[in-house]
């Protein structure tokens, strides 16, 4: 508890920072190398699977994704931006399939029933995890951007905190135990509440948060919250229950895999936490969601 405590401490400001601060193009860099952390240790899960992943294209593919993603992020117009990366992604998701069979045929002929599964665990990182954190770094150019981005971040850690208090306290009925035995129903209703005050108060207070951190020097205009651009309360509770469901569907889908593999963690890169896919499972899931959201605000 006290190293998982010690390392949120050092991560959480640095992440704050980096969403506030970064040049858009920082932001995609860091995204890409976590995207590239975190798929490294699914190709390791995947192995007790009897898969042997292509690694070294799975690499390659992801790293030229994020490449497009850092171009696409010093455009300055938001709509332009969103196009830009709904293309390049449904691009880059329909051609994965293709690259990598190419790929497992000529690198498998000895072992041709080795082939397809390599082929689509390859394709999969790059679905489950490249993409949410490129739609990541797609939020941050969104309209409010940095007020968007850290409601993403914030409504996701408020559900992962009650569930996990809530859950260890008061915990009763377990919600799946075969694949997360510490899950239960008590503390994924508790992590939806959390989610919805925090991811509620953080957007009806978004102007004021905007002022003070514009004041403070740590956004520019165009990253905060003002005036019509704030939504109604409505919208905002439900968008926040959805993160949530979103976000905790994403924990058990990541949880499933590990289970498989008959491992715990996915690594061990944190202290505490396991491994970087163990501290972003949750947002691969969340991430989608409100960057829909706000490139739907943005063609009304």
């Amino acid at each position: 508890m006290i190293k998982r405590v010690a390392t949120a401490v050092v991560l959480i400001p640095l992440v704050l920072i980096l969403v506030l601060k970064a040049p858009l193009y920082v932001l995609a860099l860091v995204a890409g190398a976590v995207a590239l952390l975190a798929i490294a240790e699914f190709l390791k899960l995947v192995t007790p699977y009897g898969v042997q992943p292509l690694t070294l294209a799975t690499y390659v593919f992801v790293a030229l994704f994020f490449v497009f993603v850092i171009v696409a992020s010093t455009n300055r117009t938001p709509l332009v931006e969103t196009t830009a990366m709904v293309y390049g992604t449904t691009l880059a998701a329909a051609l994965a399939p293709f690259i990598f069979l190419t790929v497992a045929m000529r690198m498998r002929r000895a072992n041709l029933t080795s082939g397809y599964p390599a082929a689509a665990a390859a394709v999969f990182a790059f679905a489950y995890i490249a993409i949410p954190m490129a739609l990541l770094v797609g939020i941050r150019q969104q309209p409010a951007g940095a007020i968007w981005t850290i409601y993403t971040l914030l409504t996701v850690w408020a559900g992962d905190i009650f569930a996990y208090f809530v859950g260890k306290s008061l915990g009763r009925h377990r919600m799946s135990p075969h694949i997360s035995p510490k899950k239960t129903w008590e503390g994924a209703a508790a992590s939806i509440i959390a989610s919805v005050i925090v991811g509620t108060l953080w957007i009806q207070h978004g102007p004021g948060i905007s002022s003070a951190l514009l004041r403070a020097g740590l956004i520019e205009r165009p990253g905060g919250m003002w005036g019509l651009e704030q939504p109604p309360l409505w919208p905002i509770i439900l968008l926040s229950a959805v993160v949530n469901i979103a976000a905790q569907l994403g924990d058990l889908v990541e949880s499933l895999i590990k289970r498989g593999a008959g491992v715990k963690d996915s690594g061990t890169i944190l202290p505490g936490h396991g491994g970087m896919l163990d501290r972003i499972d949750a947002m691969l899931f969340a991430v989608p969601v409100v960057w829909a959201y706000g490139a739907w605000r943005l063609m009304q």
